[in-house]
């Protein structure tokens, strides 16, 4: 075990995208989403205790899906339009009313969203970081908090994708080069108690 050393005055639980339309998809791995909510209820609990904030992101668009990014792409990508409830974070996550909640319409969380300016404004430096999927949401956010300027911690079993491919070259690959990757128990043993 290699637990991390986290200042909880100066840390933020960043959690993307556990929301009722994405935990639920089918072909989540390597692990299904309720297990990732598992880990980031535990990761969530932490830091409510600690009165450390904890910042739950969700994606929707407008009803007429004008807000939803139009580019041409090889791959095919959902378009909507999105079931009811889509957008409401998994209720074992709350959210609590000290929560601070984001919305995007986008992969990433700080372009777009007052992020930045949420986080800047608590004297945060450092983001813990999971949610669905691993290569999409979680490494967009990833990557610009790294331009940001924040230390990363990347919860490796707080996150899956769309295949168990796609998540470890994430793990393996992108993220040691954008921060520190842990498990959910590493994150909790480095935090105080």
């Amino acid at each position: 075990m290699n637990p991390p050393k986290i200042d909880l005055a100066h840390t933020a639980l960043v959690l993307i995208d556990l929301q009722k339309g994405i935990v639920g998809m089918p072909g989540i791995a390597p692990r299904p989403g309720t297990e990732v909510v598992a880990n980031a209820v535990k990761l969530a609990h932490r830091f409510r205790a600690a009165k450390a904030p904890v910042v739950l992101v969700n994606v929707t668009f407008s009803a007429d899906l004008a807000d939803l990014v139009k580019v041409e792409t090889d791959a095919n990508s959902f378009r909507g339009p999105f079931p009811p409830g889509f957008a409401e974070y998994v209720p074992e996550l709350g959210p609590e009313p000290t929560d601070i909640l984001i919305t995007k319409r986008q992969w990433g969380a700080f372009h777009g969203t007052e992020l930045d300016l949420q986080l800047r404004r608590r004297g945060i430096r450092s983001i813990v970081l999971g949610g669905i999927a691993t290569n999409i949401g979680v490494e967009s956010t990833a990557r610009a908090a790294l331009e940001h300027g924040y230390q990363l911690i990347l919860v490796e079993d707080a996150m899956a994708s769309r295949s168990e491919e796609m998540h470890a070259f994430a793990i393996a690959k992108i993220f040691p080069s954008l921060g520190l990757v842990r498990s959910t128990e590493e994150v909790l043993a480095g935090c105080p108690a």
